[in-house]
Protein backbone atom coordinates (compact mmCIF):
# COMPACT_ATOMS: atom_id res chain seq x y z
CA UNK A 1 0.00 0.00 0.00
CA UNK A 2 1.00 3.22 -0.59
CA UNK A 3 0.59 7.01 0.96
CA UNK A 4 -0.18 10.55 -0.74
CA UNK A 5 3.16 12.64 0.00
CA UNK A 6 1.84 15.27 2.17
CA UNK A 7 2.45 18.48 0.50
CA UNK A 8 3.40 21.05 2.63
CA UNK A 9 1.13 24.53 2.73
CA UNK A 10 4.17 26.72 2.59
CA UNK A 11 7.85 25.90 1.04
CA UNK A 12 8.76 23.85 -1.80
CA UNK A 13 5.79 21.38 -2.88
CA UNK A 14 7.98 19.76 -5.60
CA UNK A 15 9.11 15.74 -5.01
CA UNK A 16 11.60 13.84 -5.89
CA UNK A 17 10.46 11.82 -8.27
CA UNK A 18 8.73 15.58 -10.08
CA UNK A 19 12.57 17.03 -9.91
CA UNK A 20 13.47 13.81 -11.79
CA UNK A 21 11.57 13.31 -14.32
CA UNK A 22 12.01 17.48 -15.20
CA UNK A 23 15.57 18.43 -14.75
CA UNK A 24 14.39 21.84 -16.50
CA UNK A 25 10.75 22.07 -14.92
CA UNK A 26 12.04 25.08 -13.13
CA UNK A 27 12.58 27.02 -16.15
CA UNK A 28 10.16 30.40 -17.07
CA UNK A 29 8.27 29.76 -20.56
CA UNK A 30 10.50 30.12 -23.87
CA UNK A 31 8.76 33.74 -24.69
CA UNK A 32 9.88 34.87 -21.08
CA UNK A 33 13.20 33.52 -20.67
CA UNK A 34 14.20 35.25 -24.72
CA UNK A 35 12.52 38.67 -23.63
CA UNK A 36 14.82 38.09 -20.50
CA UNK A 37 18.05 37.91 -22.61
CA UNK A 38 17.02 40.54 -24.61
CA UNK A 39 16.89 42.69 -21.97
CA UNK A 40 20.77 41.94 -20.96
CA UNK A 41 21.94 42.01 -24.29
CA UNK A 42 20.50 45.79 -24.32
CA UNK A 43 21.28 47.09 -21.01
CA UNK A 44 23.16 50.09 -21.40
CA UNK A 45 25.54 53.17 -19.75
CA UNK A 46 22.85 55.82 -20.70
CA UNK A 47 24.53 59.65 -21.09
CA UNK A 48 21.78 61.55 -22.30
CA UNK A 49 18.43 61.81 -20.74
CA UNK A 50 14.96 64.15 -21.04
CA UNK A 51 13.70 66.04 -18.42
CA UNK A 52 10.73 64.25 -18.09
CA UNK A 53 9.76 62.85 -14.36
CA UNK A 54 9.93 59.43 -14.03
CA UNK A 55 6.61 58.66 -12.17
CA UNK A 56 7.11 57.14 -8.33
CA UNK A 57 5.40 53.91 -9.23
CA UNK A 58 8.05 53.24 -11.87
CA UNK A 59 10.83 54.27 -9.51
CA UNK A 60 9.34 51.84 -6.81
CA UNK A 61 9.31 49.13 -8.94
CA UNK A 62 12.85 49.30 -10.60
CA UNK A 63 13.76 49.91 -6.56
CA UNK A 64 11.75 46.92 -5.95
CA UNK A 65 13.76 45.00 -8.63
CA UNK A 66 17.16 46.08 -7.03
CA UNK A 67 16.07 45.20 -3.52
CA UNK A 68 15.43 41.86 -4.28
CA UNK A 69 19.08 41.13 -5.49
CA UNK A 70 21.23 37.81 -3.91
CA UNK A 71 22.92 38.93 -0.54
CA UNK A 72 25.83 37.03 1.49
CA UNK A 73 24.14 36.32 4.67
CA UNK A 74 20.90 37.94 3.43
CA UNK A 75 22.60 41.19 5.30
CA UNK A 76 20.76 43.24 2.72
CA UNK A 77 23.50 45.92 2.71
CA UNK A 78 22.28 48.25 0.35
CA UNK A 79 21.17 51.54 0.70
CA UNK A 80 19.63 53.34 -1.75
CA UNK A 81 19.86 57.22 -1.73
CA UNK A 82 17.40 59.09 -4.48
CA UNK A 83 18.57 62.71 -4.91
CA UNK A 84 16.14 65.03 -6.53
CA UNK A 85 17.41 67.94 -4.94
CA UNK A 86 18.94 70.55 -8.06
CA UNK A 87 21.67 71.86 -5.69
CA UNK A 88 22.64 68.32 -4.26
CA UNK A 89 22.95 67.41 -8.19
CA UNK A 90 24.56 70.55 -9.24
CA UNK A 91 27.72 69.88 -6.57
CA UNK A 92 27.97 66.42 -7.59
CA UNK A 93 28.34 67.27 -11.09
CA UNK A 94 31.16 69.43 -10.21
CA UNK A 95 32.85 67.23 -8.58
CA UNK A 96 32.57 64.61 -11.42
CA UNK A 97 33.63 67.48 -14.08
CA UNK A 98 37.18 67.98 -11.50
CA UNK A 99 37.48 64.12 -11.38
CA UNK A 100 37.15 63.88 -15.04
CA UNK A 101 40.02 66.43 -15.92
CA UNK A 102 42.09 64.77 -13.37
CA UNK A 103 41.73 61.47 -14.99
CA UNK A 104 42.06 62.99 -18.51
CA UNK A 105 45.88 64.32 -16.96
CA UNK A 106 46.90 60.64 -15.87
CA UNK A 107 46.30 59.04 -19.40
CA UNK A 108 48.49 59.22 -22.48
CA UNK A 109 47.59 61.96 -24.67
CA UNK A 110 45.62 60.58 -27.57
CA UNK A 111 43.94 58.26 -25.07
CA UNK A 112 43.20 61.86 -23.04
CA UNK A 113 42.01 63.60 -25.86
CA UNK A 114 39.35 60.84 -26.58
CA UNK A 115 38.38 60.57 -23.11
CA UNK A 116 37.82 64.59 -22.83
CA UNK A 117 35.65 64.03 -26.09
CA UNK A 118 33.55 61.47 -24.50
CA UNK A 119 30.35 62.36 -22.51
CA UNK A 120 30.98 60.39 -19.54
CA UNK A 121 28.10 60.98 -17.22
CA UNK A 122 24.37 62.84 -16.86
CA UNK A 123 24.33 64.28 -13.64
CA UNK A 124 22.73 67.68 -14.63
CA UNK A 125 20.73 66.23 -17.05
CA UNK A 126 18.82 63.28 -15.29
CA UNK A 127 15.92 63.80 -12.96
CA UNK A 128 17.13 61.48 -10.51
CA UNK A 129 20.52 60.68 -9.24
CA UNK A 130 20.45 57.15 -6.98
CA UNK A 131 23.56 56.47 -4.96
CA UNK A 132 23.92 52.93 -3.70
CA UNK A 133 25.65 52.77 -0.60
CA UNK A 134 27.11 49.80 1.44
CA UNK A 135 26.82 49.98 4.66
CA UNK A 136 29.78 48.05 6.36
CA UNK A 137 29.41 48.97 10.10
CA UNK A 138 28.43 45.35 11.01
CA UNK A 139 31.79 43.46 11.31
CA UNK A 140 32.34 40.82 8.76
CA UNK A 141 32.67 37.77 10.46
CA UNK A 142 28.88 38.91 12.24
CA UNK A 143 27.60 38.04 9.15
CA UNK A 144 27.00 34.77 7.41
CA UNK A 145 29.19 34.09 5.08
CA UNK A 146 31.68 37.52 5.28
CA UNK A 147 34.29 35.81 7.84
CA UNK A 148 35.87 34.35 4.55
CA UNK A 149 34.85 37.04 2.07
CA UNK A 150 34.77 40.36 3.96
CA UNK A 151 33.91 42.26 0.65
CA UNK A 152 30.97 39.77 -0.27
CA UNK A 153 28.83 42.96 1.28
CA UNK A 154 30.27 44.75 -1.44
CA UNK A 155 29.66 42.46 -4.38
CA UNK A 156 25.75 42.04 -3.12
CA UNK A 157 25.44 45.79 -3.66
CA UNK A 158 26.98 45.40 -7.25
CA UNK A 159 24.16 42.87 -7.83
CA UNK A 160 21.35 45.12 -6.56
CA UNK A 161 22.86 47.72 -9.14
CA UNK A 162 22.57 45.18 -12.04
CA UNK A 163 19.08 43.93 -10.65
CA UNK A 164 18.14 47.93 -10.76
CA UNK A 165 19.77 48.82 -14.16
CA UNK A 166 17.83 45.20 -15.93
CA UNK A 167 14.68 46.55 -14.52
CA UNK A 168 15.38 50.22 -15.64
CA UNK A 169 15.69 48.86 -18.82
CA UNK A 170 12.28 47.02 -18.93
CA UNK A 171 10.56 49.98 -18.12
CA UNK A 172 12.27 51.83 -20.85
CA UNK A 173 14.60 54.04 -18.64
CA UNK A 174 18.09 55.09 -18.82
CA UNK A 175 20.81 54.59 -16.32
CA UNK A 176 24.04 55.35 -16.11
CA UNK A 177 26.95 54.30 -13.58
CA UNK A 178 29.21 57.20 -12.77
CA UNK A 179 32.17 56.74 -10.62
CA UNK A 180 33.76 59.86 -11.09
CA UNK A 181 33.98 60.85 -7.61
CA UNK A 182 36.53 60.59 -4.66
CA UNK A 183 34.31 58.14 -2.59
CA UNK A 184 34.97 60.73 1.14
CA UNK A 185 33.97 63.70 -0.86
CA UNK A 186 30.58 61.96 -2.26
CA UNK A 187 29.80 60.65 1.12
CA UNK A 188 30.25 64.18 2.88
CA UNK A 189 27.72 65.44 0.26
CA UNK A 190 25.12 63.08 1.00
CA UNK A 191 26.18 63.03 4.86
CA UNK A 192 26.85 59.53 4.75
CA UNK A 193 28.06 58.56 8.46
CA UNK A 194 31.22 56.53 8.79
CA UNK A 195 31.21 53.10 8.15
CA UNK A 196 28.89 53.31 5.01
CA UNK A 197 30.69 53.53 1.45
CA UNK A 198 29.40 54.75 -1.35
CA UNK A 199 29.12 52.58 -4.62
CA UNK A 200 29.07 55.64 -7.13
CA UNK A 201 26.29 57.82 -9.03
CA UNK A 202 23.75 56.11 -10.98
CA UNK A 203 21.91 58.65 -13.10
CA UNK A 204 18.21 57.59 -14.01
CA UNK A 205 16.09 58.84 -16.28
CA UNK A 206 13.96 58.97 -19.83
CA UNK A 207 16.58 58.40 -21.94
CA UNK A 208 17.60 60.69 -24.96
CA UNK A 209 19.74 58.58 -26.86
CA UNK A 210 18.92 54.77 -28.16
CA UNK A 211 22.47 53.30 -28.70
CA UNK A 212 22.48 50.26 -30.27
CA UNK A 213 25.75 49.34 -29.08
CA UNK A 214 28.01 49.95 -25.60
CA UNK A 215 28.89 53.70 -25.65
CA UNK A 216 32.19 53.09 -25.06
CA UNK A 217 32.42 50.52 -27.85
CA UNK A 218 30.54 52.26 -30.02
CA UNK A 219 32.98 55.22 -29.47
CA UNK A 220 35.84 53.31 -30.20
CA UNK A 221 38.09 53.75 -26.84
CA UNK A 222 37.28 49.64 -26.61
CA UNK A 223 36.06 46.53 -27.80
CA UNK A 224 34.03 43.19 -25.53
CA UNK A 225 36.16 40.19 -25.26
CA UNK A 226 34.93 37.31 -27.42
CA UNK A 227 33.28 34.89 -24.54
CA UNK A 228 36.06 32.49 -25.21
CA UNK A 229 39.02 34.64 -24.05
CA UNK A 230 37.38 35.35 -20.40
CA UNK A 231 36.49 31.44 -19.36
CA UNK A 232 38.53 28.60 -17.92
CA UNK A 233 37.93 25.66 -17.81
CA UNK A 234 38.68 23.61 -13.60
CA UNK A 235 41.37 26.14 -12.68
CA UNK A 236 43.75 28.87 -14.12
CA UNK A 237 45.63 27.98 -17.34
CA UNK A 238 49.29 27.33 -17.43
CA UNK A 239 51.55 30.45 -18.20
CA UNK A 240 51.59 29.99 -22.03
CA UNK A 241 48.19 29.63 -22.52
CA UNK A 242 46.74 32.64 -20.15
CA UNK A 243 44.72 35.08 -21.02
CA UNK A 244 45.97 38.89 -21.01
CA UNK A 245 45.92 41.21 -18.27
CA UNK A 246 43.17 44.11 -18.52
CA UNK A 247 44.63 46.87 -20.39
CA UNK A 248 46.27 50.16 -18.96
CA UNK A 249 46.37 53.08 -19.82
CA UNK A 250 48.38 54.83 -16.91
CA UNK A 251 50.97 57.32 -18.49
CA UNK A 252 54.21 58.76 -17.19
CA UNK A 253 54.31 62.48 -17.64
CA UNK A 254 54.65 63.40 -21.34
CA UNK A 255 57.97 65.41 -23.11
CA UNK A 256 55.80 68.46 -23.03
CA UNK A 257 55.52 68.02 -19.55
CA UNK A 258 59.47 66.85 -18.55
CA UNK A 259 60.39 69.63 -20.53
CA UNK A 260 57.92 72.13 -19.31
CA UNK A 261 59.74 71.08 -16.28
CA UNK A 262 62.96 71.85 -17.13
CA UNK A 263 62.01 75.26 -18.73
CA UNK A 264 60.68 76.64 -15.68
CA UNK A 265 63.35 75.81 -13.06
CA UNK A 266 65.49 77.45 -15.21
CA UNK A 267 64.32 80.69 -15.19
CA UNK A 268 65.06 80.32 -11.25
CA UNK A 269 67.29 83.04 -10.11
CA UNK A 270 69.89 80.00 -8.88
CA UNK A 271 71.85 77.85 -10.98
CA UNK A 272 69.89 74.71 -12.46
CA UNK A 273 70.51 71.43 -9.84
CA UNK A 274 71.13 73.82 -7.35
CA UNK A 275 69.29 71.63 -5.11
CA UNK A 276 71.27 68.77 -6.51
CA UNK A 277 69.33 65.56 -5.76
CA UNK A 278 66.42 66.97 -4.39
CA UNK A 279 66.00 69.23 -7.25
CA UNK A 280 65.24 65.95 -9.50
CA UNK A 281 62.41 64.39 -6.86
CA UNK A 282 61.18 68.05 -7.55
CA UNK A 283 61.26 68.10 -11.29
CA UNK A 284 59.61 64.91 -10.99
CA UNK A 285 56.73 66.33 -8.61
CA UNK A 286 56.20 69.20 -10.82
CA UNK A 287 56.34 67.22 -13.79
CA UNK A 288 53.04 65.24 -12.66
CA UNK A 289 51.34 68.69 -11.84
CA UNK A 290 52.13 68.54 -8.25
CA UNK A 291 54.30 72.00 -7.81
CA UNK A 292 51.66 73.39 -5.34
CA UNK A 293 51.88 69.96 -2.86
CA UNK A 294 52.04 70.96 0.73
CA UNK A 295 51.32 67.50 2.84
CA UNK A 296 51.59 64.14 2.48
CA UNK A 297 50.06 61.01 4.20
CA UNK A 298 52.23 58.01 5.75
CA UNK A 299 50.96 54.97 4.76
CA UNK A 300 52.43 52.87 7.47
CA UNK A 301 51.35 48.56 7.11
CA UNK A 302 52.12 45.85 9.82
CA UNK A 303 52.51 42.34 8.63
CA UNK A 304 53.19 39.05 10.73
CA UNK A 305 55.41 37.05 8.99
CA UNK A 306 55.83 32.79 9.51
CA UNK A 307 59.09 32.96 8.65
CA UNK A 308 60.07 34.00 11.96
CA UNK A 309 59.94 30.73 12.84
CA UNK A 310 63.91 29.79 11.72
CA UNK A 311 65.30 32.42 13.48
CA UNK A 312 66.11 34.57 10.73
CA UNK A 313 65.02 37.62 13.44
CA UNK A 314 66.94 39.19 16.90
CA UNK A 315 63.26 40.57 17.77
CA UNK A 316 60.46 38.12 18.69
CA UNK A 317 57.29 38.27 16.47
CA UNK A 318 55.32 39.71 19.25
CA UNK A 319 56.98 42.66 18.64
CA UNK A 320 55.62 43.63 15.79
CA UNK A 321 52.21 44.04 17.56
CA UNK A 322 53.79 46.18 20.48
CA UNK A 323 54.89 48.33 17.12
CA UNK A 324 51.25 48.46 15.74
CA UNK A 325 50.06 49.11 19.25
CA UNK A 326 51.88 52.19 19.69
CA UNK A 327 51.73 53.25 16.26
CA UNK A 328 48.14 53.34 16.60
CA UNK A 329 48.32 55.31 19.74
CA UNK A 330 50.34 57.72 17.89
CA UNK A 331 53.95 57.33 19.79
CA UNK A 332 55.56 54.88 17.63
CA UNK A 333 58.71 56.27 15.72
CA UNK A 334 57.47 56.53 12.31
CA UNK A 335 54.09 58.01 13.46
CA UNK A 336 55.52 60.49 15.65
CA UNK A 337 58.04 61.56 12.97
CA UNK A 338 55.50 61.89 10.55
CA UNK A 339 53.24 63.85 13.03
CA UNK A 340 55.95 66.22 13.23
CA UNK A 341 56.41 66.52 9.57
CA UNK A 342 52.94 68.16 9.62
CA UNK A 343 51.66 64.59 7.68
CA UNK A 344 48.19 62.69 8.21
CA UNK A 345 48.84 59.09 8.85
CA UNK A 346 47.60 55.55 8.23
CA UNK A 347 48.13 52.68 10.10
CA UNK A 348 46.99 49.54 8.38
CA UNK A 349 47.18 46.29 10.01
CA UNK A 350 47.73 43.72 6.73
CA UNK A 351 47.48 40.60 8.53
CA UNK A 352 49.59 37.31 8.78
CA UNK A 353 51.27 35.23 6.08
CA UNK A 354 49.70 31.49 6.24
CA UNK A 355 53.22 29.91 5.23
CA UNK A 356 56.50 29.78 6.33
CA UNK A 357 58.13 30.85 3.00
CA UNK A 358 61.03 28.10 3.31
CA UNK A 359 58.69 25.01 3.01
CA UNK A 360 55.27 26.67 1.29
CA UNK A 361 53.63 29.96 -0.16
CA UNK A 362 53.67 32.81 1.83
CA UNK A 363 50.05 33.57 0.92
CA UNK A 364 47.28 32.54 -0.88
CA UNK A 365 46.52 34.09 -4.26
CA UNK A 366 43.52 35.23 -3.61
CA UNK A 367 44.55 36.96 -0.42
CA UNK A 368 46.81 38.69 -1.88
CA UNK A 369 44.68 40.00 -4.40
CA UNK A 370 42.24 41.33 -1.83
CA UNK A 371 45.20 43.22 -0.12
CA UNK A 372 46.32 44.57 -3.47
CA UNK A 373 42.84 45.71 -3.93
CA UNK A 374 42.65 47.12 -0.21
CA UNK A 375 46.11 48.98 -0.81
CA UNK A 376 45.06 50.36 -4.24
CA UNK A 377 41.89 51.74 -2.79
CA UNK A 378 43.96 53.55 -0.12
CA UNK A 379 46.81 54.78 -2.71
CA UNK A 380 44.50 56.68 -4.43
CA UNK A 381 42.67 58.07 -1.72
CA UNK A 382 46.18 59.27 -0.22
CA UNK A 383 47.21 60.63 -3.23
CA UNK A 384 44.54 62.97 -3.65
CA UNK A 385 45.48 64.54 -0.48
CA UNK A 386 49.24 64.77 -1.52
CA UNK A 387 52.51 63.07 -1.55
CA UNK A 388 52.09 59.54 -0.11
CA UNK A 389 55.19 58.37 2.12
CA UNK A 390 55.74 54.23 2.47
CA UNK A 391 56.55 52.75 5.55
CA UNK A 392 55.98 48.93 7.62
CA UNK A 393 56.21 47.15 10.91
CA UNK A 394 57.09 43.08 10.16
CA UNK A 395 59.30 41.14 12.34
CA UNK A 396 61.72 39.13 9.95
CA UNK A 397 60.13 41.04 6.83
CA UNK A 398 63.98 41.76 5.76
CA UNK A 399 64.15 38.27 5.13
CA UNK A 400 61.33 38.25 2.78
CA UNK A 401 62.77 41.29 1.17
CA UNK A 402 65.42 39.57 0.36
CA UNK A 403 64.08 37.20 -0.81
CA UNK A 404 61.70 39.41 -3.33
CA UNK A 405 64.74 40.62 -4.44
CA UNK A 406 67.00 38.09 -5.33
CA UNK A 407 64.05 36.79 -7.40
CA UNK A 408 63.30 40.35 -9.08
CA UNK A 409 66.65 40.88 -9.46
CA UNK A 410 68.30 37.31 -10.09
CA UNK A 411 70.77 37.40 -7.38
CA UNK A 412 72.09 34.64 -5.64
CA UNK A 413 70.99 34.98 -1.75
CA UNK A 414 74.47 35.86 -0.59
CA UNK A 415 74.27 38.66 -2.87
CA UNK A 416 70.85 40.41 -0.85
CA UNK A 417 70.61 38.95 2.70
CA UNK A 418 71.67 41.80 5.11
CA UNK A 419 72.17 41.75 9.02
CA UNK A 420 68.58 43.19 9.43
CA UNK A 421 67.90 44.73 13.22
CA UNK A 422 70.66 43.63 15.45
CA UNK A 423 71.32 40.30 14.20
CA UNK A 424 74.28 37.94 13.89
CA UNK A 425 76.43 36.30 11.55
CA UNK A 426 74.82 32.85 12.67
CA UNK A 427 71.73 34.44 11.80
CA UNK A 428 72.88 35.72 8.62
CA UNK A 429 72.95 32.09 7.39
CA UNK A 430 70.02 31.15 8.63
CA UNK A 431 68.39 34.32 6.66
CA UNK A 432 70.44 33.24 3.53
CA UNK A 433 69.64 29.87 3.50
CA UNK A 434 65.62 30.54 4.03
CA UNK A 435 66.21 32.45 1.36
CA UNK A 436 67.96 29.70 -0.78
CA UNK A 437 65.75 27.26 0.07
CA UNK A 438 62.44 29.35 -0.95
CA UNK A 439 63.83 30.49 -4.48
CA UNK A 440 64.85 26.37 -5.17
CA UNK A 441 61.10 26.09 -3.90
CA UNK A 442 59.60 28.26 -6.12
CA UNK A 443 61.81 27.84 -9.56
CA UNK A 444 60.45 30.12 -12.80
CA UNK A 445 57.40 32.16 -11.34
CA UNK A 446 54.94 33.25 -13.79
CA UNK A 447 54.55 37.29 -14.69
CA UNK A 448 52.08 39.23 -12.91
CA UNK A 449 52.36 40.10 -9.11
CA UNK A 450 49.91 37.98 -7.77
CA UNK A 451 52.05 34.97 -8.33
CA UNK A 452 55.21 36.95 -6.99
CA UNK A 453 53.90 38.06 -3.81
CA UNK A 454 52.26 34.76 -2.81
CA UNK A 455 55.47 32.42 -3.17
CA UNK A 456 57.60 34.56 -1.75
CA UNK A 457 55.89 37.91 0.13
CA UNK A 458 53.73 38.96 2.80
CA UNK A 459 51.06 40.60 4.13
CA UNK A 460 52.24 44.14 3.85
CA UNK A 461 54.38 43.47 0.89
CA UNK A 462 50.82 43.33 -1.22
CA UNK A 463 49.19 45.83 0.37
CA UNK A 464 52.39 48.16 -0.27
CA UNK A 465 52.84 47.32 -3.70
CA UNK A 466 48.49 47.87 -4.15
CA UNK A 467 49.30 51.42 -2.51
CA UNK A 468 51.73 52.35 -4.89
CA UNK A 469 50.15 51.13 -7.95
CA UNK A 470 46.69 53.14 -6.69
CA UNK A 471 49.06 56.41 -5.67
CA UNK A 472 50.49 56.20 -9.45
CA UNK A 473 47.14 55.51 -11.25
CA UNK A 474 45.74 58.41 -9.36
CA UNK A 475 48.57 61.02 -10.32
CA UNK A 476 50.47 61.01 -7.39
CA UNK A 477 53.90 60.98 -6.03
CA UNK A 478 55.41 57.87 -3.54
CA UNK A 479 58.11 58.41 -1.32
CA UNK A 480 60.03 55.20 -0.44
CA UNK A 481 61.47 54.06 2.94
CA UNK A 482 64.15 51.11 2.90
CA UNK A 483 64.26 47.94 1.40
CA UNK A 484 60.67 46.36 1.97
CA UNK A 485 58.83 49.20 -0.08
CA UNK A 486 61.15 49.78 -2.26
CA UNK A 487 60.76 46.24 -3.72
CA UNK A 488 57.11 46.79 -3.32
CA UNK A 489 57.61 49.50 -5.35
CA UNK A 490 59.70 47.47 -8.35
CA UNK A 491 57.09 45.10 -8.18
CA UNK A 492 54.82 47.30 -9.07
CA UNK A 493 56.41 48.91 -11.85
CA UNK A 494 57.10 45.20 -13.38
CA UNK A 495 53.42 45.46 -13.37
CA UNK A 496 53.11 48.45 -14.64
CA UNK A 497 56.22 50.80 -16.43
CA UNK A 498 55.15 54.27 -16.00
CA UNK A 499 54.84 53.63 -12.07
CA UNK A 500 58.71 54.86 -12.64
CA UNK A 501 57.88 58.05 -12.99
CA UNK A 502 55.64 58.30 -9.87
CA UNK A 503 58.87 57.38 -7.65
CA UNK A 504 61.18 59.04 -5.17
CA UNK A 505 63.59 57.20 -3.15
CA UNK A 506 63.82 58.84 0.26
CA UNK A 507 66.81 57.01 1.68
CA UNK A 508 69.53 54.35 0.74
CA UNK A 509 69.07 51.62 4.46
CA UNK A 510 71.87 49.46 5.15
CA UNK A 511 70.41 46.72 3.69
CA UNK A 512 72.49 44.71 1.66
CA UNK A 513 70.00 44.74 -1.24
CA UNK A 514 68.74 47.97 -1.10
CA UNK A 515 71.20 49.40 -3.71
CA UNK A 516 70.85 47.22 -6.19
CA UNK A 517 66.52 47.52 -6.11
CA UNK A 518 67.17 51.14 -6.32
CA UNK A 519 69.20 51.20 -9.64
CA UNK A 520 66.55 48.36 -11.40
CA UNK A 521 64.28 51.29 -10.38
CA UNK A 522 66.72 53.96 -11.74
CA UNK A 523 66.20 56.15 -8.58
CA UNK A 524 69.14 57.75 -6.70
CA UNK A 525 68.49 58.54 -2.88
CA UNK A 526 67.68 61.56 -0.99
CA UNK A 527 69.10 60.55 2.36
CA UNK A 528 71.83 58.09 3.49
CA UNK A 529 71.40 58.26 7.16
CA UNK A 530 72.46 53.98 7.55
CA UNK A 531 68.82 54.11 9.72
CA UNK A 532 67.53 51.23 10.78
CA UNK A 533 64.45 52.40 12.10
CA UNK A 534 62.18 51.35 9.35
CA UNK A 535 58.59 52.19 10.41
CA UNK A 536 58.84 54.70 7.35
CA UNK A 537 61.00 57.06 9.30
CA UNK A 538 63.23 57.84 6.19
CA UNK A 539 60.49 58.47 3.87
CA UNK A 540 59.18 60.91 6.61
CA UNK A 541 62.33 63.06 6.47
CA UNK A 542 62.67 62.60 2.85
CA UNK A 543 58.64 63.86 2.56
CA UNK A 544 59.82 66.66 4.94
CA UNK A 545 62.32 67.64 2.44
CA UNK A 546 60.59 67.50 -0.66
CA UNK A 547 57.49 69.64 0.39
CA UNK A 548 60.08 71.64 1.95
CA UNK A 549 61.80 71.88 -1.63
CA UNK A 550 58.39 72.85 -3.44
CA UNK A 551 58.13 75.37 -1.30
CA UNK A 552 61.59 76.55 -2.15
CA UNK A 553 60.81 76.88 -5.45
CA UNK A 554 57.25 78.58 -5.31
CA UNK A 555 58.75 81.49 -3.35
CA UNK A 556 62.06 81.66 -5.07
CA UNK A 557 63.08 84.57 -7.40
CA UNK A 558 62.85 84.21 -10.79
CA UNK A 559 64.53 85.52 -13.89
CA UNK A 560 62.34 87.89 -15.80
CA UNK A 561 63.57 86.54 -19.36
CA UNK A 562 64.54 82.76 -19.76
CA UNK A 563 68.56 81.87 -19.36
CA UNK A 564 69.19 81.45 -23.42
CA UNK A 565 67.98 85.24 -23.81
CA UNK A 566 70.29 86.75 -21.07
Amino acid sequence: MTWPRPIPLIGDQSTAAQRGAQPDGWRFPEEAVSVLYDVVRARRDVRRFRPDAVPDEVLERVLGAAHAAPSVGHSQPWRFVVVDDPSVRERAAVMADVERLAQAAQLDPESSRHLLDLQLEGIREAPLGVVVCCDRRTPAAGVLGRATYPDADLWSCACAIENLWLAARAEGLGLGWVTLFQPDQLAALLNVPPGVVTLGWLCLGWPDERAPAPGLERFGWSRRAPLRSVVLRNGWPDVDRQPPAPPSRLRAPDQVAVVGTRDDADTLLTPLGSLGVLDRALDRATALGLAGLTTGTLVLAAGRHRVTDFGVSAFAAGVTDEVLEAARAGQALGVVAARAAGLDVQVVDAGSSTGNLRDEDALAAHAVEALLDRGQEIGAQSAHRGLVALGEVGVGNTTVAAALAASLLGCAPDEVVGLGSGADSDMVGRKAAVVEAALSRCGCLPPGPVARLAALGGPEFAFLTGVVLGAARSGGLVVLDGLATSVCALIAMEAEPAVAAHLVAGQRSRERAHPPVLRRLGLEPLLDLRLRSGEGVGAVLASELVLMGLRIRMGAARTATPATER
